[in-house]
């Protein structure tokens, strides 16, 4: 069976704190380490008083000091806002505190609005034309220093491994260029996942960190006892992709009885769109739904969001993932034996 991992964006829900917020990201790296995923990776976004992973490279090391095992990354670093030095600097040193155990997964968009964009570049111009670019550098200043090259330190030589991500063809190219892994940001665009994924396999070129594709996919997914109760919990983030929508954003909310009153057609039809892939259900719509999804992808590795309200819920739901994940090698295994 292929790994589940987990993206995590921190969330601050109501009546919490950022400090709540940061505590709840090392209990969720606990728990899936526990059950087997293969990495918790956290997201940079700005501006925003629902999400408290903004100092990403901080927060990757207050997860990784927390665990022991599970690999510990960005989903994604958004390397426009910075210069490749700078993020060389700070995952060599996360190397070298957690030797083995982080990924820098890289993304080219701001994270944020373009107001708060300019206050992180200063600068706009060029920014994501200049994206491969500042890829090849920081691979460079993560590897072994060249004669006449600035030299990273920490980050020099650190190894780091690097992944593109994107919810469009651009990443995928050049990624299969690079001979990078890819991961898709399916859990909130699904318009290009499988023209994504085409590309990315077709394109690659073997390089010295891989030999062959590696395709990550993402889900939005919410596990618990039953249908019902799952969508009940769903309901968080179908507010928060509403309050998106309309401009409003928040602290992260809690589950409601029912949607219908609180969006228009127009809206439910964006959300519901948005959650194409989204992954909610009991134990047996858990499987189900994870196996057709693996099948039609052939993914290499499924990375799941789990934006639930009530800590204890999400941390349940983690151990309903890795069921599910757990059931479907069983069937798997059993396939190839008979």
């Amino acid at each position: 069976m292929i790994p589940f991992s987990l993206l995590d964006l921190s969330p601050v829900t109501e009546g919490s704190s950022i400090g709540d917020a940061l505590n709840n990201s090392r209990r969720l790296a606990q728990e899936a380490e526990a059950h087997d995923y293969k990495r918790v990776w956290l997201a940079e976004h700005h501006g925003m008083i629902g999400i408290a992973s903004a100092a990403t490279a901080l927060v990757i090391s207050h997860v990784a000091a927390g665990t022991k095992s599970i690999r510990v990354g960005s989903g994604g670093i958004m390397l426009p806002n910075h210069s490749p030095l700078v993020i060389a600097e700070q995952f060599g040193t996360l190397e070298a505190l957690y030797p083995g155990r982080i990924d820098l997964g890289l993304g080219r968009a701001p994270g944020t609005d373009m107001r708060t964009a300019q206050a992180l570049r200063r600068n706009l111009e060029g920014s994501g034309n200049d994206f491969p670019n500042d890829v090849v550098e920081l691979q460079a200043l993560l590897g072994p220093a060249q004669p006449g090259q600035i030299v990273a330190t920490p980050g020099a030589d650190a190894q780091v491994p690097i992944w593109l991500l994107g919810s469009s063809h651009y990443s995928a190219q050049l990624a299969g260029m690079l001979g990078l892994p890819f991961a898709f940001a399916s859990h909130f665009a699904p318009d290009m996942l499988f023209s994504a994924l085409e590309i990315y396999r077709e394109r690659f070129e073997p390089s010295a960190v891989l030999d062959k594709p590696y395709a990550m996919v993402g889900i939005m997914g919410v596990g618990a006892e039953t249908d019902d109760e799952a969508a009940h919990l769903f309901t968080s983030m179908q507010q928060s992709f509403l309050a998106l929508r309309r401009n409003a954003r928040g602290k992260f909310p809690a589950p409601v009885d029912s949607m219908e009153s609180r969006w228009n057609a127009a809206e439910k039809a964006f959300v519901d769109h948005a959650m194409t892939y989204a992954v909610v259900g009991g134990p047996d719509t858990l499987k189900r739904k994870l196996g057709a999804f693996l099948k039609q992808t052939q993914a290499d590795e499924l990375i799941v969001s789990m934006p639930i309200f009530d800590m204890e819920a999400r941390l349940a739901s983690v151990r309903h993932f890795a069921a599910a994940r757990d059931a479907l090698a069983g069937d798997a295994s059993a396939s190839r034996a008979a």
